[in-house]
């Protein structure tokens, strides 16, 4: 399952790895650089510098993940855990959002999220409440 969730993070690599090196194309095709204030250029470059972000943000998400791999398997929600409820899926990880594994929808959620705080600590059977809406854990992976 986290295999699944890198492999999202990949995709979001390649996207903004292939963005950035476009607006930076963009930016050397445009020309010399005639004018300090170059509305064009200076766009191209703020695009550039965004994508690269982006960019460093999906492989710092991807080692993060990869690390996950080689932890053991929890019995208590802890980070890194899988976690199975009545009513939602998730990995207790990076905020990577919604992936599919199989027919199965599971959401990569960080620590700062309120869902990840009244999981943690939890074991399978006990129940918690966010939003006004209970989800039982069913297994803790």
């Amino acid at each position: 399952m986290i295999a699944a969730c890198i492999a999202q993070q990949e995709k979001i690599a390649a996207v903004a790895k292939q963005e950035m090196d476009s607006a930076q194309q963009q930016s050397n095709d445009y020309g010399a650089n005639v004018d300090r204030y170059d509305s064009y250029r200076t766009k191209m470059m703020r695009s550039r510098d965004m994508y690269a972000k982006q960019y460093s943000n999906a492989l710092a998400g991807i080692r993060h993940l990869q690390d996950l791999l080689k932890q053991p398997s929890h019995d208590v929600v802890d980070h890194g855990a899988i976690v199975i409820t009545d009513r939602q899926n998730f990995l207790l990880s990076i905020g990577a959002g919604k992936f599919m594994v199989g027919n199965c929808v599971f959401f990569a959620i960080s620590a700062q999220t309120p869902i990840y705080i009244a999981l943690k600590g939890k074991h399978v059977g006990d129940t918690i409440v966010v939003n006004g809406q209970s989800q039982t854990i069913n297994e803790i992976l």
